[in-house]
């Protein structure tokens, strides 16, 4: 498979969804893509039970089961995680582009305060490795990536917990969210959930994914 978007006119989106999550909540997403023209599915994956790499997995058979031709991926918070662990250990992809929605690639402050406590392990399950404590792989730079960040870190864990400094969505600080080799990077003020619900936030996510760079 190529590892670069041959068709402009590719319209199939896979949206991959966050820690604690089943997908549902992406619905709203889902359906703004939808009218932008996307054929938008969503990818359902054990947050908890499984590692970013068993996830990742996971994945690669589900795409590779259906046999796309071209496919873009969206991907919020840990589901960010778990794309940068498929094109680490499977780089030959459909091509398209990928966005990233608050996801914390250097790893979670959050996450790793919580793994300090047999309770917050618990919470966070198996998602720490090479994920949500340990950080992902670096970002291969092989095809048009963007990433979405949130400013608006007024409500979120990261306030209830502490440990979040400088600016944040709430739970992901934005300097964790930093890659330097994508293609562009935005900033909205929202919250890391209040994402996923932003019209301004999906109108970028279908910008990207039609140009390569976010709307100016």
């Amino acid at each position: 498979m190529s590892n670069a978007c041959s068709k402009d006119d590719c319209n199939r989106v896979l949206l991959l969804h966050g820690i604690w999550m089943t997908g549902i909540e992406m619905g709203w997403l889902k359906h703004r893509l939808t009218s932008a023209g996307y054929q938008v599915e969503r990818f359902r994956y054990p947050s908890l039970s499984r590692t970013p790499v068993e996830n990742a997995q996971l994945l690669n058979r589900f795409i590779r089961q259906r046999g796309y031709d071209c496919l873009h991926l969206v991907a919020h918070s840990l589901g960010g995680l778990v794309l940068l662990n498929l094109f680490d250990l499977f780089p030959d992809q459909p091509p398209g582009r990928v966005v990233l929605l608050g996801s914390p690639v250097h790893g979670s402050a959050v996450a790793r305060r919580l793994a300090r406590h047999s309770w917050g392990r618990r919470l966070i399950g198996r998602a720490g490795e090479r994920g949500l404590v340990e950080g992902a792989p670096p970002w291969n730079g092989e095809r048009q990536l963007g990433v979405i960040a949130g400013t608006s870190g007024r409500l979120g864990i990261g306030r209830l917990l502490g440990g979040i400094e400088g600016e944040s969505d709430g739970t992901v600080m934005l300097k964790e969210t930093a890659i330097p080799a994508a293609a562009d990077r935005r900033l909205h003020d929202t919250g890391h959930m209040g994402m996923l619900f932003s019209t301004a936030v999906a109108a970028d996510v279908a910008g990207f994914l039609r140009n390569g760079h976010f709307p100016r």
